[in-house]
């Protein structure tokens, strides 16, 4: 299946020379989103995993029904200052800036084999973030699953050791 015709681009944004990949008309259409979900969980299927983490706010939306179709629960990751309960943080560069993400710190038990999950793989700096994160709270991460990846930026780079599965790639 083409889910590439369910992915709106939108050049220019958020800046100039960005070619930006919209997954909310994928979302839109129930049958193709089912589809989506269905199609990563196929390819993820022979991992051993007992929770999906997700960054947000699309890796939620990747993540969480993903988790639900393989039967294991999700835990999420959020921005500095989100979460009600005890976490550790994980500091990141963005392109213009900095940023910080966090998980509670019984999000992940120690042993736990965790899959990230995101609508996206482009640097890879987020998902590096994520990766250390649920390594210093004891997880394994056994893998990493995008609905898109931008392969031209190398994000796969900043994975080293991570089995990326993802359902599209953009040379752009």
């Amino acid at each position: 299946m083409d889910y590439k015709e369910y992915i709106r681009v939108i050049p220019d944004f958020p800046q100039p020379g960005i070619s930006f990949k919209d997954i909310t008309t994928l979302l839109q259409n129930g049958e193709m989103y089912k589809n989506a979900i269905n199609e990563l969980k196929k390819m993820v299927s022979a991992l051993k995993i007992d929770v999906i983490a997700g960054p947000e706010a699309r890796g939620f939306v990747v993540g969480a029904p993903l988790a639900y179709a393989l039967g294991v629960g999700f835990a999420p990751i959020r921005k500095s200052g989100k979460l009600p309960y005890e976490t550790i943080e994980v500091g990141y560069d963005l392109e213009y800036g900095k940023d910080r993400l966090a998980m509670h710190t019984d999000a992940i038990q120690k042993g736990q084999n965790v899959l990230i999950a995101d609508d996206l793989l482009a640097t890879g700096g987020t998902i590096s973030t994520s990766v250390d994160l649920v390594q210093q709270l004891g997880g394994n991460v056994v893998g990493a699953a995008f609905l898109i990846e931008l392969s031209a930026l190398n994000g796969r780079a900043k994975l080293p050791g991570v089995e990326v599965f993802s359902l599209m790639t953009y040379e752009d």
